[in-house]
C-alpha cells in the first residue's frame, strides 16, 4: 500500500479552526498525500463527532486521524471501520466515562494558563492575550494575530459529558507530547499517553506545534502512515 492510498484527516481543537493545520497540510500535500481538515462546530461533543464523521465519509481508503488538544476526545469517538491509526498532538484523551474537563483539570494548571469561564451564551472564549502567553507562545506575532482573529469558542457541552469507549483501545496511537505546553501540562499529557500505550514523541514545543513546529507534527503523522502502509 502506498502513502497516497491513505487519507490523513486533521481535527482542530478549541479556539482554533482548520487553518491551524495550514503548514502541516502543505507539507503533506507536497508529498502527494491525501489530507483534509475537518471543520468542527465546537457546539457539543456529540455534534463535533457527527461533523467529524461527515468529513471521514468524504474520504476513501484507510484513515490516519489526528487531533489537536480538545479534538483528541473527538477523534477517539470516530467511526472505527477505516480509521487505522490515531495521532494526538498535545491532545486530551479521556477514557470511557470520563469528561474532557476531568483530564484537562487533572492537575494544577500552568501558572501562565488563562482563567477560563463561559459567557452568557455558555461559550468559552480564549482571552486574546492568552494566545501569546499560553496557546502559541512560540509563534510569530503575525501567526498569533491570525489565531486570535479566527478563534472559535467552545461550548460547555463539549467538555462536561462523559465519553464513550475510545478508539485508542482498539487501534494504534501516536502522541506528540508538548513539554512546554501551558494549556495542557506535560505531566497530564504523559499520563494520558502512557495509559493509551501510545508511541510517545516528546518535544520542547508549545501547545500548538502545528503552527510553531509543523515539521515535528508531520514526522509523527508520517510514522503513523508508515505503520498503516507497512513502509
Amino acid at each position: 500500500m502506498a502513502n497516497k492510498d491513505v487519507s490523513v484527516v486533521l481535527a482542530h481543537g478549541a479556539w482554533a479552526d482548520g487553518s491551524s493545520w495550514a503548514r502541516v497540510i502543505t507539507a503533506l500535500k507536497s508529498e502527494a498525500m491525501n489530507v483534509s481538515a475537518a471543520p468542527l462546530p465546537l457546539t457539543s461533543l456529540a455534534e463535533d463527532v457527527t461533523a467529524l464523521n461527515r468529513s471521514l465519509d468524504r474520504t476513501e481508503g484507510p484513515i490516519v486521524l489526528a487531533g489537536h488538544a480538545y479534538a483528541g476526545a473527538v477523534v477517539a469517538l470516530a467511526r472505527p471501520e477505516r480509521v487505522k491509526a490515531l495521532v494526538y498532538v498535545s491532545a486530551l484523551a479521556p477514557d470511557e466515562g470520563e469528561k474532557v474537563a476531568d483530564v484537562f483539570y487533572r492537575l494544577e494548571p500552568h501558572p501562565q494558563a488563562p482563567k477560563l469561564a463561559p459567557d452568557s451564551n455558555g461559550l468559552i472564549w480564549l482571552p486574546e492575550a492568552a494566545f501569546a502567553t499560553a496557546f502559541a507562545p512560540n509563534a510569530t506575532a503575525d501567526d498569533r494575530a491570525v489565531l486570535a482573529a479566527v478563534q472559535r469558542p467552545i461550548s460547555l457541552g463539549c467538555i462536561t459529558v462523559p465519553v464513550g469507549r475510545p478508539l485508542w483501545k482498539d487501534v494504534p496511537s501516536w502522541f506528540l507530547l508538548a513539554e512546554e505546553d501551558r494549556m495542557i501540562v506535560a505531566e497530564t499529557q504523559r499520563y494520558m499517553a502512557e495509559r493509551m500505550k501510545a508511541t510517545i514523541k516528546a518535544h520542547r514545543v508549545d501547545h500548538t506545534p502545528s503552527v510553531t513546529a509543523p515539521n515535528l507534527v508531520v514526522d509523527v503523522i508520517r510514522d503513523a502512515i508508515g505503520a498503516v502502509t507497512g513502509d
